[in-house]
C-alpha cells in the first residue's frame, strides 16, 4: 500500500516538474536571440528601442518564477523539485543579466562586474549540484557574448579573462564558503535522519514497550509518554485510513478518494489521507466553505455532482477531468469532523449502492479514529497506574527522612505536573509547621522555616483533616495564604494542600501548586491524596528509622557517638586523609579522679558531670569532626585537617572551659578537670590502631605528669629523645 502511494506520488511530481519547466524554454529562446545579436546596444546612436521591449518579457517571466519559488518554499515541495526550480531560476537570472549587459554595451560594459557578483551569489547560497552548473552556464553565456557573429570586434579577446575570473569566483566560494555550508547541512541532515529514524522505530514498537513495566532503564516523562502514544496512534490511523481509501478507490474505480478534516475553528480543511492517481492535487489547507465543501458541510448529508466545474473542486490546484463527484460527511455523533470525498475521471454518476458504500466507509473512518482514542485512553490509564506503582514502591523503599522527602516529590510529580511543592511536618504540642522540603520558585528561602499562623491554609488543613481548596483552584491569593502572610506564592492558579494522616492524626501537610488553572482535576486530586497517605506512612517510618539509627549509633547518656560508630567513622576519615593527603588529630581525654566523684557525690552527679563535659566537647568541635564517648569517663575527638598546633589549642580550650565549670551536689559545689592526649596522623603513626595507641600513651603521660594538662605525642617523643641523649 505504501509502495503504491509512493509510485503515484512520484508520477504526480514528474508531471508537475515538466509543466513547471517552461521557464527554461524561455531562457533558451533568449540565449538564441543573444547569439543572433538581436538585442541592440543602447549606448550607440540610432539603435532600435523597440527590440529592447522584449527584455520586459524576460523580466516578467523572472518575477513569476521568483514568486513560484517562494510559494514552493512555503508548501515544502519535494527536494528534487526545489533543485530543478533553483537551476531554472538561476538560469533565468543569468539570462536577464546578460541581456542587460547586451543593451548596455556587451562585454565592455561598465557594469560587467555584476556577473561576478551574481556567480558568487549562485554558488554560495545554493547546493553544490546547483551552483556548479550555473557557474558553467555563466561561462556559456560568456562564449555566446564573445563568439557571436554579431558581437563587437575584439570581444573574443576578453573571453579567457572573463571565463577565468568566473571560475576563480566560483572556486573561492566553493572552497571557503560553500564547503562550510555543506558541512553544516550534512551534519544537520544526519542528526535529523537519526532522530526521525529513532522516533519512527519507537512509534512502531510503542505498544510492546509500554506494556512492560520498567522495560526501560530510564523512566520517561509524562510529555514523552504522550508523544510516544500519539506517534503510535497517528502511524496506525494513517495506515488504516490509506488501506480503507485505497480499497474504496479500487472497488469503485475512482480517480481520487481522500479524507479531509476540519480544524478547530471549523473554517479550514486539511487532507489527512489520500489515494489517487490524479495530477494537480492541492497541498496545504483548504477553505471549508468553498466549492463542493460548502454544500456538503451546510447540509450535513451526502452530496453528489455530475461533471463539476474544476473551480468547484478546491482539492485540485490545476485543470483536471472529473465526470462525477461524491462527498460524504464524517460525523461523530451530531458533530461533523470532516468529509470523505471521491471522484471519477470517466464514467457514470454514483449509484445509490455506491453512495451507501462510501457512507459506510465514512463510518469506518470514524471508528478507526475512535478505536485509537480508546487505545490511547487505556494506554494512558495504564501508564498512570505504572507511575503510581513506581511512586508507591519508591516510598516503600525510602528509609531515611531525606529519602522520604525526595520520593514524595517525585511521586507527586508522576501523578501530575506542577511548578511548586512543599512538604511540612506538624508539631501538635507546639502548633508549629516546619517546612522540611520545598521545590520550585522561592523554595530555598522557604525550606527549613517554621510557621504557627492559625489562619493559614496549612493550619486549616490540619484542623479539618481535609485537602484544601476543595476544587484545587486558588482564587483569592491575597486573602488566603499558605503558611503565613510573609510567605507569598505568586503566579499560581492551581493549589492543593493535602493532610498527611497516620491513624487519624495529622503529622504534616503536602502542598502542590501550578501556574495553569485546572491543574488538579478530580482524578488527579484523588491520586495525590493516595500519594499523601503513602507519604505520611513513609514519613512516620522514616522517623522511627531515625530513632533506631540514633539508638544504635549514639551513647544514651551523653548523646555522643558510641564506641562502635567512632571506630567506623574514624577508619573512613583515615581513608579520606590517605587519598587527599591531609592531617588528622586524635584527642583522647579522661576526667581526672572520676571514680572519686562517683564515690563522693553519687552516680547521678557523676552522670551530670559526664553530660556537661560531653556538651562542651561537642560545642567545641566542627560538624566534620567526630566526638565520641570512648568508654566510661573517657572521650575521643577526631579533628579533620588539623595539625599538632591546632589540636593542642583546641584541647587546652576544652580543658580550661571544663575547669571553670561548677557542679552542684548535696555536699556542695565542686569542679572537675581533664587530662588530654594528642596524636597526629601521619606524623605520629599511619594506622588507626597505632594512632589510638599514641594518643593513649600521651593521655597517660598527662596523668603521670600531674593531671589537668594536655600532652602531645610529638612533644613526648622529643622529651624522650632529650632524656636518652642526656643519659
Amino acid at each position: 500500500m505504501k509502495l503504491s502511494r509512493l509510485r503515484a506520488r512520484v508520477g504526480f511530481e514528474v508531471q508537475r516538474a515538466l509543466r513547471a519547466a517552461w521557464g527554461t524554454g524561455v531562457a533558451l529562446i533568449f540565449v538564441v536571440l543573444l547569439w543572433q545579436g538581436w538585442f541592440p546596444d543602447l549606448t550607440l546612436p540610432g539603435t532600435d528601442w523597440s527590440r529592447a521591449a522584449a527584455a520586459a518579457v524576460l523580466v516578467a517571466v523572472l518575477v513569476a518564477k521568483v514568486a513560484g519559488r517562494l510559494r514552493m518554499s512555503e508548501r515544502r515541495r519535494a527536494a528534487w523539485r526545489e533543485i530543478l526550480s533553483d537551476i531554472e531560476l538561476g538560469l533565468l537570472l543569468l539570462t536577464a543579466t546578460y541581456v542587460f549587459l547586451a543593451v548596455l554595451g556587451g562585454v565592455s560594459s561598465a557594469v560587467y562586474p555584476l556577473v561576478y557578483a551574481l556567480v558568487s551569489f549562485l554558488v554560495t547560497f545554493h547546493r553544490l549540484w546547483v551552483g556548479i552548473p550555473l557557474a558553467l552556464a555563466a561561462m556559456g553565456f560568456e562564449a555566446v557574448m564573445a563568439f557571436s557573429p554579431f558581437t563587437a570586434p575584439g570581444a573574443a579577446l576578453v573571453f579567457p579573462g572573463h571565463a577565468g575570473f568566473i571560475a576563480i569566483f566560483a572556486l573561492l566560494n566553493v572552497v571557503f564558503l560553500h564547503a562550510e555550508v555543506a558541512r553544516q547541512r550534512r551534519e544537520r541532515r544526519r542528526r535529523l535522519a537519526e532522530e526521525v529514524a529513532s522516533m519512527r522505530q519507537e512509534a512502531r514498537d510503542f505498544r510492546l514497550i509500554s506494556t512492560a513495566l520498567g522495560s526501560e532503564s530510564r523512566v520517561r516523562t509524562r510529555e514523552e509518554e504522550e508523544e510516544k502514544l500519539s506517534q503510535g496512534s497517528i502511524e496506525t490511523i494513517h495506515e488504516q485510513l490509506f488501506a480503507t481509501l485505497d480499497l474504496l478507490r479500487r472497488s469503485l474505480h475512482l480517480q481520487t478518494c481522500a479524507l479531509v478534516w476540519l480544524d478547530a475553528s471549523g473554517e479550514r480543511l486539511k487532507v489527512k489521507e489520500m489515494a489517487s492517481d490524479a495530477p494537480n492535487l492541492a497541498e496545504g489547507s483548504l477553505l471549508a466553505k468553498t466549492g463542493v465543501f460548502g454544500a456538503l458541510f451546510r447540509d450535513g448529508k451526502p452530496f453528489a455532482l455530475e461533471n463539476p466545474r474544476p473551480s468547484l473542486l478546491p482539492y485540485y490546484d490545476g485543470p483536471v477531468e472529473v465526470s462525477a463527484f461524491l462527498g460524504v460527511p464524517v460525523s461523530e455523533g451530531r458533530t461533523v469532523r470532516g468529509a470523505l470525498i471521491a471522484d471519477r475521471k470517466t464514467g457514470q454518476a454514483f449509484a445509490q449502492n455506491e453512495i451507501d458504500l462510501v457512507v459506510s466507509a465514512g463510518a469506518q473512518v470514524m471508528r478507526i479514529v475512535q478505536s485509537e482514542r480508546v487505545f490511547q485512553a487505556v494506554e494512558r490509564s495504564k501508564n498512570e497506574h505504572e507511575r503510581f506503582y513506581r511512586a508507591s514502591a519508591a516510598l516503600n523503599r525510602a528509609l531515611t527522612l531525606e529519602e522520604v522527602y525526595d520520593a514524595a516529590v517525585e511521586g507527586a510529580r508522576s501523578v501530575c505536573e506542577f511548578e511548586f511543592t512543599a512538604l511540612a511536618t506538624f508539631d501538635d504540642k507546639k502548633g508549629i509547621h516546619t517546612v522540611c522540603r520545598a521545590v520550585g520558585e522561592g523554595a530555598s528561602a522557604l525550606e527549613g522555616t517554621e510557621h504557627r499562623d492559625p489562619a493559614s491554609l496549612v493550619s486549616m488543613v490540619v484542623k479539618n483533616k481535609l485537602a484544601l481548596p476543595a476544587a484545587g483552584e486558588w482564587r483569592d491569593h491575597d486573602a488566603v495564604h499558605v503558611f503565613d502572610p510573609s510567605v507569598r506564592l505568586r503566579g499560581f492558579e492551581s493549589l492543593l494542600v493535602l493532610p498527611l494522616l497516620v491513624k487519624d492524626e495529622v503529622i504534616g501537610t503536602f502542598t502542590v501548586a501550578a501556574r495553569r488553572p485546572g491543574a488538579f482535576p478530580t482524578d488527579r486530586r484523588e491520586m495525590l491524596g493516595v500519594i499523601a497517605n503513602q507519604v505520611a506512612i513513609s514519613l512516620q517510618n522514616g522517623r522511627m528509622y531515625q530513632v533506631l539509627e540514633e539508638q544504635a549509633t549514639t551513647d544514651g547518656l551523653t548523646s555522643l557517638v558510641n564506641h562502635r560508630t567512632f571506630q567506623e567513622r574514624f577508619a573512613a576519615m583515615l581513608g579520606r586523609a590517605d587519598r587527599h593527603q591531609f592531617r588528622i588529630a586524635l584527642i583522647l581525654t579522661d576526667i581526672d579522679h572520676f571514680k572519686k566523684v562517683n564515690d563522693t557525690y553519687g552516680h547521678p552527679t557523676g552522670d551530670e558531670v559526664l553530660r556537661r563535659v560531653a556538651s562542651i566537647l561537642k560545642a567545641s568541635a566542627r560538624k566534620i569532626d567526630i566526638v565520641a564517648r570512648y568508654g566510661g569517663e573517657e572521650f575521643a575527638m577526631v579533628l579533620e585537617a588539623t595539625d599538632r598546633v591546632g589540636a593542642r589549642q583546641l584541647a587546652e580550650r576544652v580543658r580550661q572551659e571544663v575547669a571553670q565549670q561548677l557542679f552542684e551536689s548535696s555536699k556542695g559545689p565542686f569542679s572537675a578537670a581533664l587530662s588530654l592526649g594528642v596524636a597526629i596522623y601521619p606524623d605520629d603513626a599511619r594506622t588507626k590502631q597505632e594512632i589510638i595507641s599514641r594518643a593513649d600513651q600521651s593521655l597517660y603521660a598527662a596523668k603521670d605528669g600531674g593531671r589537668n594538662r594536655t600532652v602531645c605525642y610529638g612533644d613526648l617523643e622529643k622529651d624522650r629523645a632529650k632524656l636518652k641523649a642526656a643519659g
